[in-house]
């Protein structure tokens, strides 16, 4: 699972948010900016390599891989409480009832424990660069399917990133990934490869779908309510996680693999504890750069993000960069800022037809 595995889909900062960042000076805005950012890139980065970390030093349960990714959901209570929540203007409309928020949860949370697992099993399988290469692709799926379901435009820029991505992911499948976790066979290799690819679509798919709830059924993008909805979500798929454990038997085996670890009993501990702790602060940057600056410049450091985890692998675990990966790596970037670009474009274009639409306003009642 990549950052942006808990992504919000606002699309623009609520009135009570912004009085409440209008009370910060320039300085202290900027604090909170970089804070979040720092939450975000690295979070996800160590959440990545201490996954890879727990399978390198012995580490082999799947559905444990997958539970620690959303685990340490109750982390988000802390901004959910300390953040107050917009206030409903009077004329909004009568909130879905608990049967259908309820479904909506449940089905998202079951979406998103198996998304996990396709993660856990793709990372299981192939060296931390390659995973979070291919990872990227999630990019061009998340155009493919906002096309479809979400009805966005589908520009030149877009089409352009997702050709590009698409280039990048066949350059990593091709690839030969020797430098790739020992004891792993070439047909390991391709499901490790498929499995994340996989997972990369679905998660695309899940980020429309949670779109089309908030415009149909919630009917509004507030701060809060996406909270709730990660925080939810995130239950549901702790849940379906820790039944998988069960149910798999692999719980048995988790005695064994903590007496067995490389790095020690306690190192096992830790890096579990770590690695949900990881993806959770993660969650925090992307909702905090929400609530402090845009969903859009949010979309971007979550972007720009997926390329530093790739690098990051290459320092920690001394995985190799050869000359398919550098291309890739480049395609990847290369697509990540046609995708930026257009998003930008588009939120110039909503500011300029908002501001026209405030200086009507005005004019009228003038």
């Amino acid at each position: 699972m990549v950052m942006d595995h808990q992504e919000p889909m606002i699309k623009n900062v609520t009135l009570s948010n912004q009085s409440l960042i209008g009370k910060l000076n320039r300085w202290q805005w900027w604090v909170l900016v970089g804070l979040n950012i720092f939450f975000l890139i690295v979070g996800q980065a160590a959440a990545v390599l201490l996954g890879r970390f727990y399978y390198d030093q012995g580490g082999n349960s799947k559905w444990m891989a997958t539970l620690v990714q959303t685990a340490a959901f109750p982390i988000l209570l802390i901004p959910f409480f300390l953040i107050p929540s917009s206030k409903e203007p009077s004329n909004s409309s009568a909130p879905p009832s608990f049967k259908i928020l309820a479904s909506i949860y449940f089905s998202l949370g079951v979406f998103i424990a198996g998304d996990n697992m396709l993660y856990s099993v793709g990372l299981l399988y192939l060296s931390a660069s390659t995973y979070s290469l291919i990872c990227a692709t999630q990019l061009a799926f998340n155009a493919i399917f906002s096309y479809f379901i979400n009805s966005q435009k589908f520009t030149a820029l877009i089409f352009n990133s997702v050709v590009i991505l698409s280039f990048s992911a066949a350059l990593v499948g091709i690839n030969d990934d020797s430098d790739g976790p020992s004891g792993v066979s070439q047909w390991q290799k391709v499901i490790g490869f498929l499995c994340t690819l996989g997972a990369s679509a679905l998660y695309s798919l899940l980020l429309s779908l949670m779109q089309l709830s908030f415009q149909k059924v919630l009917k509004k993008e507030t701060f809060s309510v996406v909270l709730e909805m990660q925080i939810y979500t995130a239950l549901v798929a702790t849940c379906v996680s820790v039944v998988g454990l069960f149910a798999s038997g692999e719980w048995k085996t988790l005695h064994g693999e903590m007496v067995g670890f490389s790095a020690g009993r306690v190192s096992y501990v830790m890096t579990l504890v770590w690695t949900a702790v990881a993806w959770q602060v993660c969650s925090v940057g992307v909702v905090g750069l929400i609530f402090v600056v845009s969903s859009l410049f949010s979309n971007v450091i979550s972007t720009a993000s997926l390329a530093i985890t790739p690098v990051a692998s290459v320092i920690v675990f001394h995985d190799k960069m050869n000359g398919i990966k550098v291309i890739a790596l480049l395609l990847a970037i290369w697509g990540f800022v046609s995708y930026i670009y257009q998003n930008y474009l588009d939120d110039c274009k909503a500011r300029r037809t908002r501001n026209n639409d405030s200086e009507s306003q005005t004019g009228s009642l003038s």
